[in-house]
């Protein structure tokens, strides 16, 4: 078991999950014959969100609207989706389902969900992607009925058919309590250009953030091997998609500045990250729930934010598990019996 305790007192929530920060809601809706899927966070109320990306390759939906300056202040729900651009059609099945259900911005009588969303490149991962019909729509919509406070980690919603360097990738998610009260919370698919794990040995790069044994308790490892080895994943097949979240009553520019500290979680769970082949991107909710009390406050949770992202990606690989017709094997396959 790892000994590595939270900094400055805190821990993790009771779940471990994003849902820990009160209000949210997530769902996942998976194809295995496909080996993809989406994730959906939700609230029962809009909440503000921010963005911020680094990676050279993205696919978005509506993400213009998170800009400080635009008129839509708040949003209905986020959504992560395997298929490269078929995936942001996962976006669409949300948003029929909201509107259905009375939500969305009002304009007049009229009612339009805001519904940004993200997606990752998983074609190239051994499903079968001769569908007649785009499939995200349906998956989008299931995932949103899905939407709960417990959920699955692994190889389930975006992360179904996510692959990294070396192993599977997966949807991985942790939080934490900060001293002041404030919770924060991380939800990623991991489909990274770079590896999770310190070449091919069992221990993961976000080792020294890991709280408990969330994601093994290895430990850190002692040998580092070539970290200037050139990535082996074929180019043009990556992306590491997420949310940050809090309680913390911030407005769109500091939910941006809050994805944009995240990123350091992926930096250090990744290697390399950020590349000119991914498209890593992270979006940041806030529910508005706990006042921040000065600076200080909002320096620790861009922090807790980046740690969270950091263990919530080795998370994700930890738990992927085997598929009939993967093109990698899972850690849990190879380093099983680690520790």
């Amino acid at each position: 078991m790892n000994d590595c305790t939270a900094p400055h007192g805190g821990r993790a929530g009771p779940l471990n999950l994003i849902t820990d920060v009160a209000g949210l809601r997530v769902g996942n809706a998976s194809d295995a014959a496909i080996k993809t899927g989406a994730t959906v966070l939700t609230a029962d109320a809009p909440f503000t969100a921010g963005v911020h990306v680094m990676g050279g390759a993205p696919g978005t939906r509506e993400t213009d609207l998170l800009a400080p300056d635009r008129m839509v202040q708040q949003v209905d729900a986020l959504v992560l989706s395997g298929g490269s651009a078929f995936g942001l059609d996962a976006a669409s099945g949300v948003a029929d389902a909201l509107a259905q259900a009375g939500r969305g911005f009002a304009v007049g009588s009229a009612r339009v969900p805001i519904v940004p969303c993200a997606i990752l490149f998983d074609l190239l991962n051994g499903g079968d992607k001769a569908w007649t019909v785009n499939p995200y729509k349906r998956l989008g919509a299931e995932a949103l009925a899905a939407c709960d406070t417990d959920f699955d980690l692994g190889s389930i919603g975006a992360g179904t058919g996510a692959l990294t360097a070396t192993l599977k990738g997966g949807l991985g998610s942790v939080s934490y309590v900060l001293p002041s009260g404030h919770t924060v919370g991380a939800l990623v698919a991991v489909n990274a250009l770079g590896a999770a794990t310190v070449a091919n040995g069992p221990h993961f790069w976000a080792a020294p953030f890991e709280m408990g044994d969330e994601f093994g308790g290895l430990g850190a490892a002692r040998d580092f091997g070539d970290v200037h080895a050139p990535p082996t994943k074929q180019g043009g097949g990556s992306t590491t998609i997420a949310i940050v979240a809090t309680d913390a009553m911030l407005d769109q520019s500091q939910c941006t500045r809050l994805a944009t500290a995240a990123h350091d979680g992926m930096a250090r769970a990744l290697i390399p990250s950020h590349t000119p082949m991914d498209g890593d991107l992270v979006f940041a909710a806030s529910t508005g729930a706990r006042t921040l009390r000065g600076p200080g406050e909002a320096l620790m949770l861009g922090h807790a934010a980046a740690t969270c992202l950091a263990r919530a990606i080795a998370r994700a690989v930890w738990m992927a598990r085997p598929a009939a017709g993967d093109t990698l094997p899972c850690w849990i396959t190879r380093h099983g019996d680690a520790g």
